[in-house]
């Protein structure tokens, strides 16, 4: 990654972004922001505050909270993500969904293509898109190719519920949420999803919303 020999205007936006301690504001569907396509990152930002910006993602994703954060979601149209997921859930999920640890990363210049065939649809939400969730089919493995932070190469294989993440953030930085891709028969708010589709699998949602899954 090129070290820039001047201030950007990149560079300016996240001075002013960071200025202010805490969580950043996460932007909602409907900011132009989240439609348009990243700039790759070529060092627009120079290595401190790079770092500054990395750390203010993971801070904005855990406070959220959610298991994922790109930049466009924080008003910057870099091609730079975080992910990060615990998965707090119990083993019913964790096996339906291949829900596993995930430590923390960083994603720079991001992309991705499928691995084999098969898709896999449960229901995902987005913080730019808050109090609901649907139905995605996305594919079950894909092939992560990217950068970290410190632009050393990432050539990796993400299978289940950290493939979703991968593609759900990588999305983020071609300009595309989440419900481009949803079936939305399933489009469901957070309460509904609390008092009925609670399931590890949408099948039940999938019988009584009237949508058919792959």
């Amino acid at each position: 990654m090129a070290t820039p020999s001047h201030r950007t205007p990149l560079a300016e936006l996240v001075e002013e972004l960071l200025a202010t301690d805490g969580p950043l504001p996460i932007v909602a569907a409907g900011e132009p922001v989240l439609r348009r396509a990243t700039e790759p990152y070529d060092g627009q930002l120079d290595t401190a505050l790079l770092s500054r910006f990395v750390e203010a993602l993971r801070v904005t994703m855990h406070a959220a909270p959610g298991v994922g954060l790109a930049a466009p979601q924080v008003g910057v149209p870099l091609r730079i993500a975080v992910v990060e997921d615990p998965a707090p859930v119990p083993e019913e999920v964790r096996e339906a969904r291949g829900r596993v640890p995930q430590p923390f990363r960083v994603l720079v210049n991001a992309s991705y293509e499928p691995v084999g065939t098969h898709r896999a649809a449960f229901f995902e939400g987005c913080l730019s898109v808050p109090g609901w969730q649907a139905v995605v089919a996305r594919h079950a493995q894909v092939r992560l190719t990217c950068e970290d932070e410190n632009g050393r190469p990432v050539d990796e294989v993400f299978s289940g519920w950290p493939a979703r993440i991968v593609q759900h953030e990588t999305d983020h930085l071609d300009g595309m949420l989440y419900l481009d891709r949803a079936e939305l028969r399933s489009l469901s708010s957070n309460q509904a999803m609390a008092e009925r589709w609670t399931q590890p699998t949408p099948e039940q949602a999938a019988a009584s919303l009237g949508f058919e899954l792959p």
